[in-house]
C-alpha cells in the first residue's frame, strides 16, 4: 500500500484515478491545482505523484521545476496530459519526471507506470534528450486467435516482411502478421485497440522504410501526433529506417 497524490483540475479524472488506485489498495490524496498540491506535499510526503500538465493556476511542469528547485522532488512523479507536445514531455523528463502518460490513460498503462514508480527512486535531473525517444515494443498478449487470418498472413514471410522482399538477418521478432493472427477478441476493448494500433503502425513503418513523413501521410496523422502515438504504443520507429534499401 502506498500514499499517492493525484493532481488534476478535472474532477472526473481525479475521481476515476482515486477509484482505480483505491481498488489497488493505495491511499489516495487529491488536489485540483498547484496550491493544493504544494500543501499536500508538505503535509504528508507522498510515495508517488500523478501530476497533470495543464492546470489553470500553475501548470504541472512549472510545479515540477519548483519542487526540484526547492529540494522537494524526492518522490517519483508521473506526468499526465491529453494535449502536451513531445517537447513538453521531454522537458518534464529532463527536470526529473519518471514517466509520462497520455490521456485518456489506458488502465494497464496506468497500473504499470504506478508499479514502476513505486519500485524505483526518482533519478536526478538529466540533460535534454532527443525529441524522438525510442521505447522497446511490448509483446501483444492473447488467448484465442481470430479466425480467417491465414489469407492475410500469407502475404508475409515467416519474419513478417512481404513475401516478395528478402528479410535481412536479425534476431527473430514477432511480425505484424503473427501478432495480428494472435490478437484476441477476449481482450478488454482498450487493450485490443492498443494492440491493433501497434501492429498497424509497425506495418506502415516497414512499408515506408521508417520514413515518418510517408507514414504520417499514409495514416492521416500530423507528424507530432504520430511521434506521440508511437511513443505511447512503444513502437520502435528507428529499427525500420532504410530497411531493404
Amino acid at each position: 500500500m502506498a500514499n499517492i497524490l493525484v493532481v488534476d483540475d478535472e474532477m472526473g479524472i481525479r475521481e476515476l484515478l482515486s477509484e482505480i488506485l483505491g481498488d489497488e489498495g493505495h491511499v489516495v490524496q487529491l488536489a485540483e491545482n498547484a496550491q493544493q498540491a504544494r500543501a499536500a506535499r508538505l503535509a504528508e510526503k507522498p510515495d508517488l505523484v500523478l501530476l497533470d500538465i495543464w492546470m489553470p493556476d500553475t501548470d504541472g511542469v512549472t510545479l515540477l521545476k519548483e519542487w526540484q528547485r526547492d529540494g522537494l522532488l524526492t518522490m517519483p512523479v508521473i506526468m499526465m496530459s491529453g494535449h502536451a507536445t513531445i517537447d513538453t514531455a521531454v522537458e518534464a523528463t529532463r527536470i526529473g519526471a519518471l514517466n509520462f502518460l497520455e490521456k485518456p490513460i489506458a488502465l494497464q498503462k496506468l497500473l504499470k507506470a504506478v508499479q514502476q514508480g513505486l519500485t524505483r527512486t526518482p533519478e536526478p535531473a538529466r540533460p535534454a534528450v532527443p525529441a524522438m525517444r525510442v521505447l522497446t515494443p511490448e509483446p501483444v498478449s492473447s488467448i484465442n486467435s481470430i479466425s480467417g487470418i491465414s489469407a492475410a498472413a500469407a502475404q508475409f514471410d515467416n519474419r513478417g516482411y512481404p513475401a516478395v522482399a528478402a528479410a535481412p538477418a536479425q534476431p527473430a521478432a514477432a511480425s505484424p502478421a503473427s501478432q495480428f493472427a494472435s490478437l484476441s477478441f477476449d481482450l478488454p476493448l482498450r487493450e485490443a485497440r492498443d494492440a491493433f494500433e501497434r501492429i498497424y503502425f509497425e506495418y506502415h513503418l516497414h512499408r515506408e522504410s521508417g520514413s515518418m513523413t510517408r507514414v504520417a501521410e499514409k495514416t492521416g496523422l500530423e507528424r507530432t501526433h504520430l511521434y506521440r502515438k508511437l511513443k505511447q504504443l512503444g513502437v520502435e520507429s528507428v529499427k525500420y529506417s532504410k530497411r531493404g534499401e
